[in-house]
């Protein structure tokens, strides 16, 4: 996994609702890169909403919050519908941006190991520096946690 102070890698991904989104294209905003597992799963489905919720606070923060997952973009219309999701969601649909960034993982589940999207976090500078990194994230408090490290930055 990349860590603080390293450069952010690059990426242009579709997003939801049509486009795509390119990170170094935000500069010098801050942005907040949040990898999840799957769209419209309960712990995937909370972070989504806590990130929403808080969406004008990070925008008058001058951040923008950008959701990746290896999820279709028609997957994200459905869950941005469902949930009226305002927050950028990028479809990774190759992996190559969750493997740039460490999170494409080994896991384990009922004994069982697989490949998967590790939860993390990443809070990245006007620069396209990486200012700070939750691995391993716990999804209750966390766009709390997010939003006042982007205040400090």
């Amino acid at each position: 996994m990349i860590s603080a102070t390293d450069p952010a890698p690059d990426f242009t991904l579709p997003r939801d609702g049509g486009g795509t989104v390119t990170l170094s294209a935000l500069r010098p905003g801050k942005v907040v890169l949040y990898f999840y597992p799957k769209d419209d799963t309960p712990g995937c489905t909370l972070e989504a909403q806590d990130f929403n919720a808080r969406l004008a606070d990070f925008t008058a923060a001058g951040a923008t919050v950008i959701g990746i997952s290896k999820d279709s973009v028609k997957s994200h219309d459905k869950f941005c519908k469902k949930h009226g999701l305002g927050i950028v969601l990028a479809s990774d649909e190759t992996g190559t941006t969750c493997e740039d960034y460490g999170v494409w993982q080994e896991k384990s589940m009922y004994g069982k190991t697989y490949m998967g999207i590790q939860r993390a976090t990443f809070l990245i500078g006007g620069d396209g520096r990486v200012a700070r990194v939750w691995p391993k994230v716990s999804v209750k408090g966390h766009a709390d946690e997010v939003l006042a490290a982007v205040k400090a930055l």
